[in-house]
């Protein structure tokens, strides 16, 4: 971004700018933090590159797999693994600057100054972003749907003895909550931008989120399982604590398993849910915490 764009872009983020003279009401504070944080993300190239390259990746997959032919459980089977890697990426992406950025340009001292509380920031800030983050994640999935309406042709033969089973409702249900997952990260990510005092700190913290996320949180379980800590009746409540494993298991059992008509339970449904929205408000709270020091 050139240095005149970046000064239209403070300029444009300042909440001081036609302001009336007296001070406007909470929820109008946080219209303009919402519309600051669009603002900002429609003129950050980087943000159009992520989009661009994880539409290309999701289509790419969907296509090249030649799953789109197949039908919707197939395509949203070629694509689950993929987006459990890629979502958190641009998830935390969207996020882990978000808060830090206000405060290094003093936005943050600017809005304390008015009948604002940091629990509206921080609520501003993450809905903003959130609005950003899916509209990236989930136009490219309901593309790759469309895709499969429209050229679905053959059917796979795993799914041959379930005719008609295979449904749009289905892969409706994965982009819901591939939706919730993106979500529950960028809650994780703003939390990061809160708690860090730099750029760098910030990135190291998002790197070392995502190793948890992606990797450390699935290995924990995985020995807690082997050593004989969770037992095997827990084992299904126990994914939910991670919310990848807690992604991953609704997909299957909403979508998944319920295609194939049959099979061993792999999540338990409302712990996982339960378990998206405690990372998400959890995350949240410690922002706003944070914030408020």
């Amino acid at each position: 971004m050139t240095e005149d764009g970046a000064a239209a872009s403070r300029d444009e983020r300042a909440p001081t700018d036609h302001q009336p003279p007296t001070a406007p009401g909470s929820m109008r504070l946080l219209e303009t933090i919402v519309r600051r944080e669009l603002q900002t993300l429609a003129r950050t190239r980087t943000f159009y590159v992520l989009a661009i390259a994880f539409a290309a990746v999701v289509l790419g997959i969907a296509w090249v797999g030649e799953s789109v032919r197949a039908g919707y459980v197939p395509t949203l089977v070629d694509l689950l693994t993929p987006l459990e890697l890629l979502v958190p990426v641009v998830a935390v992406a969207f996020g882990y600057r978000a808060i830090l950025g206000d405060e290094q340009r003093g936005e943050l001292d600017v809005l304390e100054t008015y009948p604002v509380s940091s629990r509206e920031i921080v609520l501003g800030v993450y809905i903003g972003r959130a609005i950003g983050l899916l509209t990236v994640v989930v136009v490219p999935l309901v593309l790759a749907g469309l895709a499969v309406a429209v050229t679905e042709s053959d059917v796979l033969t795993i799914y041959a003895s379930h005719a008609g089973a295979d449904s749009p409702i289905l892969f409706a249900r994965f982009v819901v909550l591939t939706a919730l997952f993106a979500l529950a990260v960028l809650g994780v990510a703003i939390a990061i931008s809160a708690i860090v005092s730099g750029t760098r700190s910030a990135l190291a913290l998002a790197v070392v989120a995502l190793v948890v996320l992606l990797v450390g949180l699935d290995l924990a379980l995985a020995y807690g399982f082997s050593a004989g800590i969770i037992g095997d009746g827990g084992l299904v409540h126990s994914l939910a604590l991670s919310p990848l494993s807690a992604y991953r298991g609704l997909v299957f059992e909403s979508a998944v398993v319920v295609a194939a008509g049959t099979g061993p339970a792999v999540a338990a449904p409302v712990s996982s849910l339960v378990s998206l929205v405690v990372w998400t408000a959890g995350s949240l709270a410690l922002a706003t915490w944070a914030v408020n020091r």
